[in-house]
């Protein structure tokens, strides 16, 4: 008993040691009350992160759509930039050289089709400049020369050609049924005369009207109706309809 009652009494003095730091219950109160502050703070600092979480979720997906609507808009940016870059200028001068360009190319196409009955040894080619015409040499391999470096009677030729080729362009909207022709004739070789009045020939038959204005004797004679004016002197001159 005498045992048991010393361990008894060990052990309340321990208890009491503890219970003497311990604090009192208005201390407890007090603590008890900042603790449930502390939890309503943080209660109203989570209900704040969660608002704060559904506005950034409503911002990434208009930030989405956005994204969505700046890669469309790039897209036609760059459709438009390529456009601008081929035709664009404030004055409009890239569009109208590019549309020069194509009508060229079929006016060549045209006019080499005239220039095959007029003359096989030259074709009508688009180069040097993105405007500028060559003509291509079939006697000397293909060789692209200037349209300066033909004679005369040549360059004649090549542009009744063309002229021919301007009208057959406009035909397939407009009947184009006269065509005159001031002088040019004179420069002409015997062999290349007879060409160009072959092909003149065959727009007539083809019903066109056909007027030549030449001093040149063949042609008077290959000219079946013809107005000859006639110097009478004094600054008068008659007209007369041959044929």
């Amino acid at each position: 008993a005498h045992v048991l009652l010393h361990e008894r009494d060990q052990r309340c003095q321990v208890h009491q040691a503890q219970a003497n730091g311990a604090p009192g219950p208005d201390e407890l109160d007090a603590t008890l009350q900042a603790t449930a502050q502390q939890c309503a703070a943080c209660e109203e600092t989570c209900a704040e992160l969660r608002a704060q979480q559904v506005e950034d979720q409503r911002r990434l997906t208009a930030h989405g759509q956005l994204q969505a609507r700046i890669e469309q808009a790039y897209a036609e940016f760059q459709r438009w930039g390529r456009l601008a870059a081929l035709i664009g200028s404030a004055e409009g001068e890239k569009f109208r050289k590019l549309a020069q360009a194509y009508n060229l190319d079929l006016l060549v196409h045209h006019a080499n089709a005239q220039l095959r009955q007029l003359v096989r040894r030259y074709r009508l080619k688009r180069g040097g400049s993105m405007l500028g015409l060559l003509v291509l040499d079939t006697e000397m391999g293909d060789e692209l020369r200037s349209v300066h470096s033909l004679s005369g009677g040549e360059t004649f030729l090549v542009s009744l050609a063309l002229a021919l080729g301007l009208a057959s362009m406009a035909s397939s909207t407009l009947r184009i049924e006269s065509l005159f022709i001031d002088e040019g004739f004179g420069s002409l070789d015997p062999e290349s005369l007879q060409l160009a009045m072959d092909a003149l020939d065959g727009l007539q038959a083809q019903g066109r009207k056909v007027a030549v204005i030449s001093h040149v004797q063949e042609m008077h004679e290959r000219i079946p109706v013809q107005i000859q004016v006639k110097r009478q002197g004094n600054g008068l001159s008659s007209v007369e309809v041959v044929g």
